[in-house]
């Protein structure tokens, strides 16, 4: 039987005064919901310190979805840091809920955010920590069912023997159908193996014990994934999509913190899906159809959630949120009841054309700190390549309208490695910082010449599941390092800073991005060698991977680098997000001809099989710029 429901902060509560931030295991904020009477209790846990993951809206959604059903509590958990999970180890705490501070092994469900590769083994942390076996083929009819989801389950097997079930696409309402198929068999008294067989027929839903890896002529080294013989479960899972996002409430964010976020402030999302078309990113193909939230949505969302939490910044977020059809609108309504308050309006990143420095100019007012732009590549031809379709006089006139409008520094984002990449391209980085820079000197007073500054900041490319570039390998370590000098070096003006991301994490990245089940042993290994918050520079350290890879038999840089053909299965061919082969085989012609691939948004469709494969299409509520 599932352990009865029981506050144990007494147990926590010495050990506070031991650890840095003790306000992370605090419990009873402002605007979260306990329910400790309901008769089926979950808990979700995202992989990292509260004040990564309260900020979350992935979390905060199936927060407030799931604490909206009659009988369905949800509480949520965090990985505690290095310092009390230690402590907490020595003392014998378990990993507790922080909304009622009862032990997650005594949830009915647990389930377990999958935000981004190099968080898979907190997982295990959690896991362990929670006293719950580590692979669900070693948990019995006592343990919780562990579930998993989010934005980095498009590649699930390295990672997928740790879970009972993997929920694939928009979770809203996936996982309230989970949990109340869950919470009616176990009430009738049915085994585990029986409630994962009823799982396994809720769409969207995988299950990897029913699947095996098989390996032929046909497919890479790691294998392809088909169903067990005798399984009636889909070939091919297909993601889940919300039936009608627009209908959804924007607010989501309403628990107030008691220490300070990474993101600190009420979170909105405008919009979801992006069909720019980058032809690296995961995201643009996963989140796709693109569905708009209306103008009075959004402001009536963002009124509400300031008098619920008395934030002093709303963030308007998604994918590419100066895209939404009426961000121009929104903006200028916001700015007019928030006018004399104190409160600012932010945005992510903004668009390579005016229309961009326009929104930036509307969330700005008179605080012009820094600007944001992202061509990811230095020449025209790389753009191309990439599907960027953004050109060098985009960014010029960018650059110029910022200047002109007052801000000083500006900040650009590109990527190393992309496939095609030559010296050129990366010289071609440096010469287009040392352009924005000589703008900047051209068009401010003499008098502030001294603040105008460029910032690039460069990312290792890395191969991802579902993309037209998942058959390409990861660029060598050793090059990487070479490029980042010779970008380095490139640069002529004193004005212009150079960030670059580490080549080992970028390495591990790419082959937890690319690799099969076989990868499950170098997870656990590392983490049994002490790798936990491998996201954070201070924790991660690369001999914990290699020496798990060696034991298992695994060479890390041959699975990053490897190059698939593109008629090979691949590992993740099982689970979709409802992109067709075809289309991802067509981009990748395409990018090596240099062609590029229009928005289908602002044009006509461009092919990508989702709307017809989910029984979806785009939502705007008005006409594209």
């Amino acid at each position: 039987m599932r352990t009865i429901y029981q506050n144990r902060f007494s147990e926590l509560e010495p050990l506070l005064e031991q650890v840095e931030k003790p306000s992370r295991y605090l419990n009873h904020e402002w605007g979260a919901c306990h329910k400790p009477d309901a008769a089926y209790h979950v808990c979700l846990i995202y992989p990292d310190v509260y004040e990564v993951g309260l900020p979350n809206q992935g979390i905060a959604i199936l927060y407030a979805a799931l604490n909206k059903v009659e009988g369905i509590a949800c509480e949520r958990s965090y990985v505690p840091w290095v310092d009390m999970a230690d402590a907490m180890r020595t003392h014998k705490v378990p990993l507790l809920s922080l909304e009622g501070a009862a032990p997650v092994s005594s949830f009915d469900i647990v389930g377990i955010h999958i935000p981004h590769e190099m968080a898979c083994t907190n997982y295990l942390e959690a896991l362990d920590l929670a006293g719950i076996p580590l692979l669900a083929a070693d948990r019995d009819e006592d343990d919780p069912i562990v579930i998993g989801g989010g934005p980095s389950v498009y590649n699930p097997e390295p990672f997928c023997e740790f879970f009972d079930a993997l929920l694939i696409g928009e979770g809203e309402e996936h996982i309230v159908e989970v949990c109340e198929e869950h919470r009616r068999l176990r009430d009738a008294g049915a085994t585990r193996a029986q409630i994962l067989e009823a799982l396994s027929r809720i769409p969207g839903t995988y299950v990897p014990s029913y699947y095996k890896v098989s390996f032929d002529e046909s497919c890479t080294v790691h294998g392809y994934t088909t169903p067990k013989a005798g399984r009636d479960v889909p070939a091919v899972v297909n993601k889940r999509v919300v039936e009608h996002f627009g209908d959804t409430d924007p607010l989501t964010q309403t628990i107030v913190p008691f220490a300070q976020l990474v993101h600190d402030r009420l979170s909105i999302e405008v919009l979801r899906g992006c069909a720019r078309g980058c032809r690296f990113c995961q995201a643009g193909i996963t989140y796709r159809p693109v569905r708009e939230r209306t103008p009075d949505q959004v402001v009536s969302a963002v009124m509400r959630g300031l008098e619920r939490t008395g934030y002093d910044e709303v963030s308007l977020t998604s994918l590419s949120t100066t895209d939404h059809s009426c961000c121009g609108s929104i903006l200028t309504r916001l700015n007019r009841r928030l006018e004399d308050t104190g409160i600012s309006v932010s945005i992510p990143s903004q668009r390579l054309d005016s229309f961009g420095v326009d929104m930036a100019l509307e969330v700005a007012g008179e605080k012009k700190g820094g600007l944001t732009f992202a061509p990811e590549a230095g020449s025209q031809r790389l753009r191309d390549v990439i599907n960027k379709n953004v050109t060098e006089d985009d960014l010029d006139r960018a650059a110029r309208a910022a200047f002109a409008a007052g801000w000083r520094r500006m900040k650009l984002y590109f990527m190393m490695g992309l496939p095609t990449e030559t010296d050129e391209d990366i010289v071609a980085i440096a010469r287009l910082a040392d352009h924005v820079v000589a703008l900047g000197q051209e068009i401010v007073p003499k008098s502030q010449r001294g603040s105008v500054s460029v910032s690039i900041s460069v990312s290792v490319f890395i191969p991802k599941a579902h993309t037209p570039f998942q058959w390409c390998g990861q660029l060598p370590d050793d090059e990487v390092r070479r490029r980042q000098q010779l970008l380095i070096h490139s640069v002529t003006s004193r004005q212009v800073r150079v960030h670059y991301h580490d080549a080992s994490t970028s390495l591990i990245e790419a082959v937890l991005s690319r690799g099969g089940r076989d990868l499950m042993p170098v997870i656990l290994g590392a983490w049994q060698r002490g790798a936990r918050f491998d996201a954070w520079t201070e924790q991660f350290d690369l001999k914990r991977w290699e020496d798990a890879a060696e034991e298992a038999g695994i060479d890390l840089r041959a699975v990053a680098q490897e190059i698939f053909d593109v008629d090979e299965h691949l590992p993740w061919e099982h689970v979709s997000p409802g992109v067709t082969p075809g289309f991802l085989k067509r981009e990748w012609r395409r990018a090596l001809e240099g062609v590029t691939t229009s928005d289908c948004t602002r044009t006509s469709c461009t092919g990508c099989g989702i709307c017809p494969t989910l029984g979806v299409e785009n939502e705007l509520v008005g006409e594209r710029a």
